[in-house]
């Protein structure tokens, strides 16, 4: 009986996973920096005005 061939594919399936999950990995990472690096930290945000969300009702 001859079980290296279907123990190879199961490895070539397996490494072939493991690439694939390393790709979208690095290119989710990827993906993040570039949303990082595009955040804009000098942008001036206008102060609250009025007195909206200053008393929350925290009761149970």
């Amino acid at each position: 009986m001859n079980t290296t061939t279907p123990v190879n594919t199961e490895t070539a399936h397996g490494i072939k996973t493991a690439n694939l999950v390393k790709d979208q990995t690095e290119l989710e990472g990827q993906m993040a920096l570039n949303l990082i690096q595009s955040a804009d930290i000098n942008m001036q945000v206008a102060a609250p005005t009025g007195h909206k969300g200053h008393i929350v009702n925290i009761k149970v």
